[in-house]
């Protein structure tokens, strides 16, 4: 008898919108037994799933598969990085970026389907004062908004657009220190958007042409915002166009310094990391292996 391939599925149960989806079940139902041999592991407490990912890689597991939003996702494949086990996606979360970037159906039943292919290949990760970030990470308003989504009891898209709205015409921008590709910014910053994949969630693209596999980091800077720039940011986002260079400017590059004269706050993959006066970001080539769509 042929042995199975060893698969490991890391829940977390509180993890996006509240769902009746019976994964377990569904994990049975669909996916295919006769090639797989699975386990199911659920985490209790926050950084469970890194730990949970490097126990499997180190037993030699073929994939271990994130089940839940961006911060599962990216706890998992913190565990995964530079080994030979594969990350795998079941979206359970409000944004999920990076199933979304590459094209992971967001229905479960879909998403199993896509492990059952088993089309393996390598993808980038970036790292922000020394937290990996697989879709994006930031300083500025992106980071604060994080923040204060953190502390929110309500949860989901909904909740974080209202947040948007709410406070995106208050925030002040901060004065900083930018070299990227050996020239030297000294610049307002707004935000300050590090791009390793395409979106941040939800089909938002904050950097549409970021490439996951090119090596490279796609850099947005918004230096100052007002209404006009809002809106035209907002549109440019949601129909995955570059916006205007009045609005943002892009740049591509393996690595970013960043030195402000105040603490900025600053997220990756969308979770709050707290606040620095000094950011050092940069790209890891080739360092994760994703299952993906054919």
């Amino acid at each position: 008898m042929t042995k199975r391939t060893p698969i490991r599925f890391i829940i977390n149960p509180t993890s996006g919108p509240k769902s009746r989806v019976d994964v377990p079940a569904c994990i049975q139902k669909h996916l295919d037994l006769a090639f797989f041999e699975h386990e199911i592991v659920f985490t209790e407490y926050a950084g469970h799933a890194t730990q949970l990912a490097q126990e499997a890689a180190a037993a030699a597991c073929k994939i271990v598969v994130a089940v839940g939003g961006d911060g599962t996702v990216n706890e998992v494949a913190q565990g995964l990085l530079y080994t030979d086990t594969a990350l795998g996606i079941l979206p359970k979360g409000s944004g999920n970026g990076l199933a979304r970037h590459l094209e992971v159906p967001m229905k479960i039943e879909g998403a199993l389907q896509v492990l059952n292919q088993g089309h393996i290949r390598t993808i980038d990760s970036g790292h922000i004062n020394k937290h990996p970030f697989f879709t994006t990470a930031g300083i500025g308003f992106d980071a604060y908004i994080s923040s204060v989504f953190a502390g929110n009891k309500k949860r989901g898209l909904q909740t974080y657009l209202e947040l948007v709205l709410k406070e995106v015409l208050t925030y002040k921008h901060q004065t900083v220190k930018a070299s990227i590709n050996g020239n030297e910014l000294d610049t307002d910053c707004y935000v300050m958007a590090f791009a390793n994949a395409a979106q941040y969630g939800n089909n938002a693209y904050v950097a549409p042409m970021a490439d996951i596999q090119d090596g490279l980091l796609d850099v947005c800077l918004v230096r100052q915002m007002d209404l006009i720039k809002a809106l035209h940011l907002s549109y440019s986002m949601l129909t995955r166009q570059l916006a205007n260079e009045d609005s943002a400017e892009y740049f591509q590059t393996k690595h970013v310094q960043v030195k402000t004269e105040e603490p900025m706050l600053f997220h990756a993959d969308g979770e709050f990391k707290g606040k620095s006066t000094s950011f050092e970001v940069h790209v890891e080539p080739q360092s994760l292996k994703v299952v993906t769509p054919l």
